[in-house]
């Protein structure tokens, strides 16, 4: 089984990054061999693993631009079975540089392709934006994970996303499907919170991850100290959520490649 999760949603602050970085390690937790690329020019899900990108080491900039191949860019095993693809800050630039490059929006996936069999689970972090990196991430992805946070507009550019997803399958990845929403930052003991579910569920027929994500102070102190919750409070509410999702991932995976 191989597969690559693309978490996406072009609204910041959702919890896109914290996913991506907890998903993965809870997926090596569960002894699954992940890849982890980081295609936020921001670096967070390179941070939250404590990277910090050193002059003259490869990175997804530079495998972007052609000038490193996507091995020489992976650093291997920085948690056991959980590699990385860190990002940098030049990652922004990357509109402009390929703007008129034919394969643009195919440059990852030609890439990915020669390694993607060396892991069982690649997730891809995305900026909070529809921009080329996202295009890239969609095209080298077999699914989108939609992070969603239980706010009032939970549902503003969900529509506008799922566009997006159905014109890149339509014209440049037949393969792409939406994986599902899971909920962010989620707070039983509001009223607003279990009104966003209601709503998203009665105007979507996208799959919902049942296991939610709650809104956790040890969760939102990791990424400060370089670890995933796995490792900074694997007892936390926020770590057993995202070992439920990752268990829920694994299963739905492993009955789409029967």
């Amino acid at each position: 089984m191989n597969r690559t999760i693309v978490i996406a949603n072009q609204k910041g602050g959702v919890g896109k990054t914290t996913t991506a970085i907890n998903l993965a390690a809870s997926l090596a937790a569960r002894k699954r061999r992940v890849l982890l690329i980081d295609m936020d020019p921001q670096g967070n899900a390179s941070s939250g693993f404590d990277i910090q990108v050193e002059e003259g080491s490869k990175n997804i900039y530079d495998v972007m631009l052609g000038e490193a191949k996507i091995e020489e860019a992976v650093i291997s095993d920085i948690r056991p079975k959980l590699s990385i693809i860190p990002s940098d800050v030049n990652l922004a630039a990357c509109e402009i540089q390929l703007n008129e490059q034919e394969n643009r929006n195919t440059i990852l996936k030609a890439e990915l392709d020669r390694i993607r069999e060396k892991y069982e689970f690649v997730i891809i972090d995305c900026p909070p934006s529809l921009n080329i990196l996202t295009l890239n991430a969609m095209c080298a992805g077999d699914t989108v994970l939609v992070p969603l946070q239980c706010e009032y507009y939970a549902l503003e550019g969900l529509a506008q996303l799922m566009q997006t997803v159905n014109l890149i399958s339509e014209r440049l990845n037949p393969e792409l499907q939406i994986e599902g929403i899971v909920f962010t930052m989620y707070d039983s003991r509001t009223n607003l919170a279990n009104q966003v579910v209601e709503n998203v569920e009665k105007n979507t027929d996208k799959k919902i991850y049942k296991s939610v994500i709650p809104r956790n102070v040890r969760l939102a102190e990791a990424p400060s100290y370089g670890m995933p919750i796995t490792e900074y409070d694997p007892r936390s509410a926020g770590a057993k959520a995202y070992d439920v999702l990752a268990k829920k991932v694994i299963r739905y995976h492993y009955r789409r490649s029967k």
